[in-house]
């Protein structure tokens, strides 16, 4: 399915201890996530996955970065270097996540590489944040809309766009899709973990 296996992560096991550690009660982190107290329980008792839109909402609920969920809160670093095997992976409904660096960078830079399968989707509603985004294709084939717009992106094409406007994406073709993607300018103000957060549309 993919062309490596990935890091195995328990996500539900590592978001129980993240909430525990934060002193968060279920109740009161679904409230912050505006996800369903049922949902948490099911995803923190491993009977099913969140998609990845799920896992930026819980990231920005507990302010942490979202490879908190494979790993501890990163130092940031004006220089970052890792090697293709170090790269922190966080799987999720049908697809893989994995940083770039951008979590342990002082710069407003995040890039990662998306891991699709066929039908993968960034969720049912649509995404909006500051900055830019930059999405190339590498392999497969991703859609993304971007307002009333549709852009079909087969390997080695690109797309640039102002984050500000409302966009989603998903793995349309039969085989799986992996696309590098960028945000970068995002405020200062605004975590990171929050760039994907999908909004309602």
């Amino acid at each position: 399915m993919f062309d490596r296996e990935a890091v195995s992560v328990d996500v539900g096991k590592r978001l129980r201890q993240l909430r525990e550690e934060h002193g968060i009660s279920m109740r009161r982190l679904a409230t912050l996530s505006n996800l369903s107290a049922n949902a948490l329980s099911m995803i923190e008792r491993g009977k099913t996955s969140p998609s990845v839109s799920t896992l930026y909402k819980l990231a920005d609920a507990l302010e942490i970065p979202i490879t908190a969920f494979f790993s501890g809160v990163p130092e940031k670093e004006q220089v970052v270097f890792i090697k293709a095997d170090a790269r922190a992976h966080v799987p999720f409904t049908r697809g893989v996540w994995e940083g770039l660096g951008g979590e342990q960078f002082v710069g407003r830079v995040e890039p990662f590489v998306l891991t699709l399968e066929s039908g993968a989707s960034s969720g049912p509603h649509h995404m909006a944040h500051s900055g830019h985004e930059f999405v190339f294709c590498l392999r497969g084939q991703l859609e993304y809309q971007v307002e009333n717009q549709h852009f079909v992106l087969d390997p080695g094409d690109s797309l640039l766009f102002a984050a500000q406007l409302r966009h989603r994406w998903r793995n349309t073709g039969n085989t799986v899709t992996n696309a590098l993607v960028m945000l970068s300018d995002y405020s200062e103000s605004e975590r990171p973990t929050a760039m994907h957060v999908a909004k309602d549309g």
